[in-house]
């Protein structure tokens, strides 16, 4: 059962629609629960979709690479990105290979990716990631030192624009795993 309408067609849940949610609360909890994120991008043609750490700040996504790194780089031209994560909460096994599965809830968020160039957003964004990985390791570390700010986080996080742009959240029900089950 969907909670909200999809943002637009182009973010329209196709298959199995009616495991699709739509609506912040459920995004936002997956977002938060998940510690990695994958990153799809394509640079000259080439695709790529490379793991990395993230957080979640109100609406805004934050993803965090390296400032001499090729996706970091590539995130600064403000390329379309697809930002992807998956919380997996089961196997389903069956009598049958062809109906194995997974129970899962993910998140696909379409966008671009913006550099943060402001330093304050930088830190808070950096401070954010850091505490999302870890609750309460932020107060318990030392300041990050100029080089560090240089290397680790100027040009190093990217916010993803374009939030709405939810494809939406998916949760493999339990119902799944009963049909699976009885075959």
């Amino acid at each position: 059962m969907q909670a909200t309408a999809p943002a637009s067609d182009r973010t329209r849940l196709r298959r199995r629609p009616e495991r699709g949610r739509y609506d912040r609360e459920t995004i936002h909890a997956i977002l938060d629960e998940a510690l990695v994120c994958h990153l799809g991008f394509s640079v000259d043609g080439q695709p790529f979709v490379i793991p990395t750490t993230f957080a979640r700040v109100g609406d805004q996504l934050y993803v965090h690479g390296s400032a001499a790194g090729r996706t970091t780089r590539a995130l600064a031209t403000g390329i379309p990105v697809c930002v992807t994560v998956t919380l997996l909460d089961g196997l389903v096994l069956a009598r049958s290979a062809f109906h194995h599965s997974m129970n899962y809830r993910s998140v696909v968020v379409l966008g671009r990716a913006v550099p943060v160039v402001d330093r304050d957003e930088q830190l808070a964004a950096f401070e954010a990631i850091v505490e999302h990985v870890l609750p309460g390791r932020w107060d318990e570390v030392r300041w990050p030192t100029e080089q560090e700010i240089r290397m680790a986080i100027s040009g190093a996080i990217c916010r993803c624009t374009g939030y709405k742009n939810i494809v939406g959240a998916v949760r493999w029900a339990a119902e799944h795993e009963a049909a699976r089950q009885e075959v």
